[in-house]
C-alpha cells in the first residue's frame, strides 16, 4: 500500500495555472500570491510523484511528459469545482444541473430538440448549455469533464476504454436537393448525380466517414465540384437556394423536407442508417440531470432501435 500523503488539491490547482500560464510568475500573478509559494507547490508535487513536471526555456515552462498527463487531472478536478459550486448555487435557485451537453450537428438536432420538454417535466428547470464541437474535440472536453454527455454519431468505430457509449436512434440517409431539381427521380444511385455540384461536409468526424462510405458503395468518386461546410443550416440553404445538393440523414433535414422547400430521394447505394446517441465517461455514474437526460432518451427512443 502507498503511505505516501495524497496530493494536495490546492497544489493541483496551482500546477494548473502554471500549465495555462507558462510560467511561474504569470501563474502567481494570476493567483495573487507570492511566486516563490507557486515554486513551492510545483516542488511539492514533484516530490510526492517522484517526477519532473516541467522543462524550464527561457519564456517560461512547458509541462514533460508526466506533467501533461497530470495536467489532464487537473484540468478535470478544476471543473468538477466549478461543477459542485454550480449545482450548489442552481438548487438554491431552484434549478437543477448544471447539464452540459456537446454534440456535432447533426446529432444533436436529431435528438436533443425532441426530449428537452420531458427533461422539465421530470426534473423541472435545468440549467442547460449546449455547444456543437467536432467529434475528436467533443472527446477531450468528456475527459475534461467540461461537458456531461456528447450527442454524436455512433457505432462507426468503437470508443476509447475510459468511454462508454450508447446508441438510441437510427435515421436513413437521404439525398437533399432544392426544387431545382425537380426532374430527379424518387431514387438515385450517387453514380448518376456525381458529376452535380455538391455540398459536403469538411471536419473529418464519423458523418463525413460514413458519407464518403456511401461513395465508396457507389463505386464513384467523391464529387470534386463541392462546398465544404459543417454548418447544418447553411448546407441546407446553399442547397434550396441553389442548384447544389447534399447528403443528409432524413431527420436533419425533416423540418424543411415537411414544408417542401427540400426533398429527399432515396438512394441506393445507403444500406445502413446513421446510428445515433450519446458517448459519456466510462465507470463513472453520471449527474443526476444526465442521468436523468438518458432515461428520458432511453423512453423517447425505446421503439427505434
Amino acid at each position: 500500500m502507498d503511505k505516501r500523503p495524497s496530493i494536495d488539491p490546492r497544489a493541483l490547482l496551482t500546477f494548473r495555472t502554471v500549465c495555462r500560464e507558462g510560467s511561474i510568475s504569470a501563474a502567481a500573478r494570476v493567483l495573487n500570491i507570492a511566486q516563490p509559494s507557486v515554486s513551492a507547490a510545483i516542488a511539492q508535487l514533484e516530490a510526492r510523484l517522484g517526477v519532473q513536471l516541467f522543462e524550464r526555456h527561457q519564456t517560461g515552462v512547458r509541462p514533460t511528459s508526466e506533467g501533461a498527463l497530470l495536467a489532464e487531472r487537473a484540468e478535470a478536478m478544476h471543473h468538477v469545482l466549478v461543477g459542485a459550486q454550480e449545482e450548489l448555487d442552481n438548487q438554491a435557485r431552484g434549478l437543477a444541473g448544471p447539464l452540459r451537453i456537446g454534440g456535432t450537428p447533426g446529432a444533436l438536432v436529431s435528438l436533443l430538440p425532441f426530449v428537452i420538454g420531458r427533461l422539465e417535466a421530470r426534473i423541472g428547470p435545468c440549467a442547460l448549455s449546449v455547444v456543437e464541437r467536432p467529434d475528436g474535440v467533443l472527446v477531450d472536453l468528456l475527459r475534461q469533464r467540461q461537458i456531461d454527455l456528447a450527442f454524436v454519431t455512433t457505432e462507426i468505430e468503437a470508443p476509447p476504454p475510459d468511454l462508454a457509449e450508447r446508441t438510441f436512434a437510427r435515421d436513413p440517409f437521404a439525398l437533399l436537393v432544392g426544387r431545382r431539381h425537380d426532374a430527379l427521380p424518387s431514387a438515385v444511385s450517387l453514380r448518376d448525380v456525381a458529376a452535380l455540384p455538391w455540398v459536403l461536409p469538411e471536419a473529418q468526424g464519423a458523418f463525413r466517414r460514413q458519407v464518403d462510405a456511401l461513395f465508396i458503395a457507389a463505386q464513384t468518386p467523391v464529387p470534386a465540384n463541392v462546398v465544404r461546410c459543417d454548418s447544418l443550416l447553411t448546407t441546407k440553404a446553399i442547397v434550396r437556394l441553389s442548384d447544389r445538393i447534399t447528403i443528409l440523414p432524413r431527420q436533419v433535414a425533416a423540418s424543411e423536407l415537411s414544408i417542401g422547400v427540400l426533398r429527399g430521394i432515396e438512394i441506393r447505394e445507403a444500406a445502413f442508417q446513421r446510428s445515433i446517441g450519446v458517448r459519456l465517461r466510462a465507470g463513472e455514474a453520471p449527474s443526476l440531470a444526465a442521468q436523468a437526460l438518458l432515461d428520458v432518451l432511453a423512453a423517447r427512443y425505446s421503439q427505434e432501435l
